[in-house]
């Protein structure tokens, strides 16, 4: 096994990662932005506000963003058994 190729299986691993990450985190964001602006105008301090919302909104987001995130590890995994011989060889 090159460098070349540990290189590039590791760099597929962490695009892989980003994207099966990304969506879950970018909604969280949003959501948490959204609910501190409304903290900030109606001067509700209530720590709890912030995370029921933030976990809805990503429960929601697994439902929905799921089966592609499966999809995006499964078609990875499969990958890498696939080459395995070529890996270790």
């Amino acid at each position: 096994m090159t460098h070349e190729m540990v290189i590039s299986i590791a760099e597929r691993a962490i695009f892989v990662v980003l994207v099966t990450s990304g969506p879950l985190l970018l909604i969280a964001l949003v959501t948490g932005l959204l609910v501190s602006i409304f903290q900030a105008t109606t001067s509700i301090q209530e720590q709890t506000l912030a995370f029921v919302p933030k976990i809805v909104a990503v429960l929601v987001a697994i439902v929905f963003f799921g089966p592609f995130m499966i999809s995006q590890m499964t078609n990875y995994f499969h990958d890498i058994l696939n080459n395995l011989v070529r890996y270790i060889g």
